[in-house]
């Protein structure tokens, strides 16, 4: 088998075999086939597109390139959330205890971030003493007692998929959907768990900018998923602003603990229980995606989840003190307000504009080596629809920098308001196939 005669194939439309896939895939991550021949291959796919069946082989292959994760001893159906992205996409550290409160298992792991703020797992290590890195037996001894833990991801999970990302970012091929599904499927698959929910997000603040193009890659996933053998749901979520008011590292664990305490973000709330109740009836604790609503929401009024996080943390070697006193977390050396400069209707608010925002501030990473400040990042006072007077606050700046006037005009310029404006759809579609 030779890889320009493959190459050649796909040129000219045809269809990969499941032996034609795996030599590609393997030959690439032992470094036998070359990276212009991958280029080529990456962009043949880009132009003719792939079969349902030949993304599952891409996406199994990439899945099994390197070590997979065994979860067979944690009793149940293990449930898995990925979204594709966001900013103030705090839902994991909700959804991670509000399920497990109700008997999901969650055996969670989760990367670091790179663009506007930390990854799941830098968010939690704003919390004091929260340990991220545990042996597998620890891993599964908790799930099995708690039903819950969230770790970090192995750097050997999916190897050939990290290989390949990288070429695809210098190779104009980052948006090829059954690049992106394969992408994603395959650590989801070599993770372990039994079902999959997934979060496709879309609008400015998203990968995936229209909706035709995030549902074509939900639709995509949950296919993939299921000819895998992995029971999989996804919801499209709209991310033209910030999902919730937090925008930074201790900034969302707080609005995570507000949010399980009741006193959450309408939106965000509702995105969780969506979520949530994908993740409750996929692990069949419940029948509909009503009655596993109706838990969720019982665990929540109950203080069933907060008493869970309680849990989490103290299972992970963290302060479970911040839990009843979240403003310890708040250490920023700067409150800074940013007043409305009209009265009017917020009409507007552009998600990855603000999240720049917020990584400039040092909330998240612009390289690999950047160091992330977890105090700072942006409270929104205000979202899209709301009426606001000249002189009112739109938002909170937490820095550990005085002077910050390039932030503050950046986020003036992509805060309008004018005379109207609507809320935004939240979940646009709910993709099972």
């Amino acid at each position: 088998m030779r890889m320009v005669d493959l190459i050649e194939k796909k040129r000219d439309g045809g269809k990969l075999n499941k032996e034609e896939i795996q030599f590609i895939i393997d030959g690439y991550t032992k470094g036998d086939i070359p990276d212009y021949q991958i280029s080529a291959f990456l962009m043949t796919v880009f132009y003719q597109d792939m079969t349902d069946e030949e993304i599952t082989e891409m996406t199994l292959a990439m899945a099994h390139s390197g070590e997979t994760i065994d979860l067979s001893g944690i009793k149940g159906i293990k449930v898995d959330k990925h979204s594709t992205g966001g900013v103030g996409d705090t839902t994991t550290l909700i959804l991670a205890p509000l399920v497990a409160s109700v008997g999901v298992s969650v055996a969670k792991m989760s990367g670091r971030g790179l663009g506007y703020t930390g990854g799941t797992i830098d968010k939690l290590e704003a919390i004091p003493g929260f340990q991220v890195e545990l042996p597998d037996e620890r891993f599964i001894q908790l799930v099995n007692e708690s039903h819950v833990a969230v770790i970090g991801q192995s750097g050997e999970l999916a190897p050939a998929d990290k290989k390949l990302y990288a070429l695809r970012d210098v190779t104009a091929t980052v948006s090829s959907i059954p690049l992106i599904a394969s992408s994603i499927m395959s650590k989801k698959i070599a993770a372990g768990a039994d079902a999959i929910v997934l979060d496709v997000t879309t609008g400015e603040g998203a990968f995936m900018k229209n909706l035709d193009e995030a549902r074509r890659l939900a639709e995509t996933m949950v296919r993939i998923g299921k000819l895998a053998n992995r029971n999989t749901m996804a919801v499209i979520s709209d991310m033209s602003q910030p999902l919730g008011e937090a925008i930074g590292n201790s900034l969302e664990i707080v609005e995570a603990i507000e949010t399980l305490q009741g006193n959450g973000p309408e939106d965000l709330v509702e995105m969780c229980y969506a979520l949530g109740s994908q993740m409750v009836v996929l692990a069949e604790k419940a029948a509909t995606l009503e009655e596993a609503r109706g838990l969720l929401e019982e665990a929540l009024k109950s203080g069933a989840a907060l008493a869970k996080f309680k849990e989490m943390i103290r299972n992970q070697g963290g302060d479970e003190t911040i839990v009843d006193n979240p403003e310890c977390l708040l250490t920023a050396k700067y409150q800074i307000d940013l007043p409305a400069k009209k009265t009017g209707v917020v009409q507007r608010i552009v998600a990855n504009e603000i999240g720049i925002a917020a990584m400039l501030l040092g909330a998240g990473r612009a390289t690999k080596e950047d160091a992330i400040d977890y105090a700072v990042g942006i409270k929104l006072h205000k979202k899209v629809g709301m009426p606001v007077s000249e002189g009112e606050s739109l938002l909170t700046i937490y820095s550990n920098k005085e002077e910050i006037g390039n932030i503050k005009e950046m986020l003036y310029k992509n805060i309008e308001i004018g005379d109207s404006g609507e809320e935004p759809v939240l979940i646009h579609d709910i993709i099972t196939l």
